[in-house]
């Protein structure tokens, strides 16, 4: 997704602080903030160190803010490390302590960790993927729990697990809209119509021709509105991407994508009349870090996400926004040499990779406080930050999961 020019738009309307707490509470709240991320604060002119052996400081507001949030990355994966991942999936006492502490620091409450499955073999790996995530949870349940409900959205900050929430990148493996019922049953709470290819629902984004959802996808949409399964169309291309939002009597997320506007011509970004729909649809567009969807040259930094933040604030309002990073707590320039050569060829040449996918400081687990202070130095307030980390994904969630 693309970027608009690092300087500040100082003419873009924030709402004001609402219940403002006074500079003692603030440090009162650090002082006693019982998350990870807080291990070894260290006061430093207003500022403080979140996690022993960082110089990176975050101001008690922006630690403050993350706190009393219930943070929710509506994509991110557990590792891009697959081999890794692979092994806690097969034997969960393999993820250790220290395998867990990263997740704990990250301030993040809730993970979206869904992947894309396709092809003729796409029931049954959605049933392994399930099958996969399930005993894993359920033979880590002192760290992790399955978020399912609105009760679960509700409760999983004060449980101090990380919260999982399963989801598919894809809808492959819905052969009929009774499958819908059965991989609900099994945990799904979340499906995107397409990935980035043509399937019996609609269209990809990368798709040569984009015709649309077909008869079997307003079949497939319409059962998913009945059981309370969030539409999510990330990867859909332009006129699959509308026509879910026409099909659907529930709002459609847009769960990690950016802004057309400020990167011209990708496909994998969406339109101002997407977006805006979102915002009729009283649903949630989560903003990705990745770096071609957030500019389409260098330089790109942080400065250039928040545009993409911005631009979706003047179109809809804070009120539909929220995070879907899409990567994990590392980022895929961490990724091992040869697997980041293998993803890269997977995709198609218009999704414009660089020498780097990652952007400087949304790249390390603590990505979420470099995200508040930047949402601070943009003048949102506080209460909007709070909507944007995750209130918004929060609300949307649980009007589409009410049957």
């Amino acid at each position: 997704m693309k970027v608009m020019d690092d300087v500040q738009d100082q003419s873009l309307p924030m709402k004001q602080e609402r219940n403002p707490i006074t500079r003692r509470e603030i440090l009162k709240r650090v002082a006693v903030a019982s998350v990870g991320a807080l291990a070894a604060p260290m006061f430093n002119r207003g500022r403080y160190r979140i996690a022993a052996g960082s110089l990176t400081e975050y101001s008690a507001r922006a630690i403050d803010l993350v706190n009393r949030s219930t943070v929710i990355d509506m994509l991110s994966i557990l590792t891009l490390d697959f081999s890794t991942q692979a092994r806690w999936m097969a034997d969960p006492e393999s993820f250790t302590a220290t395998d867990l502490q990263p997740y704990k620091d990250s301030g993040i409450n809730i993970i979206h960790p869904a992947i894309g499955l396709g092809g003729p073999e796409a029931h049954q790996q959605a049933i392994k993927f399930f099958a996969s995530w399930n005993g894993f949870i359920a033979n880590a349940d002192e760290n992790f729990m399955r978020v399912d409900s609105t009760a679960d959205l509700n409760r999983v900050k004060k449980s101090g697990k990380i919260g999982i929430l399963l989801g598919l990148q894809n809808s492959d493996q819905f052969r009929g809209p009774e499958d819908v019922d059965f991989f609900r049953g099994l945990g799904q709470r979340v499906s995107q119509l397409t990935y980035n290819s043509r399937n019996l629902i609609g269209n990809g984004s990368t798709e040569r021709r984009d015709d649309g959802i077909s008869d079997f996808g307003v079949a497939i949409i319409e059962r998913m509105n009945k059981v309370g399964m969030a539409v999510d169309v990330s990867h859909c291309g332009d006129r699959t991407t509308l026509d879910a939002f026409e099909i659907s009597k529930k709002p459609v997320l847009i769960t990690h994508s950016n802004c057309r506007a400020l990167v011209p011509g990708h496909p994998r970004l969406k339109t101002d009349e997407a977006i805006k729909r979102v915002g009729a649809a009283g649903s949630v567009m989560g903003i990705t870090g990745v770096r071609m969807f957030v500019k389409g040259d260098e330089p790109t930094t942080i400065e250039h996400v928040l545009d993409h933040f911005d631009h979706v604030t003047k179109l809809i309002g804070p009120e539909h926004l929220g995070v879907g990073s899409d990567m994990d707590l590392r980022g895929y320039d961490a990724m091992p040499p040869e697997l980041n050569k293998r993803l890269r060829a997977s995709y198609k040449g218009s999704y414009g990779f660089r020498e780097k996918i990652d952007i400087e400081g949304l790249n390390h687990p603590r990505r979420m406080f470099d995200l508040t202070e930047g949402l601070i130095r943009r003048k949102y307030s506080g209460k909007d930050i709070e909507l944007i980390l995750g209130g918004n994904f929060k609300r949307a969630l649980a009007q589409i999961w009410t049957v």
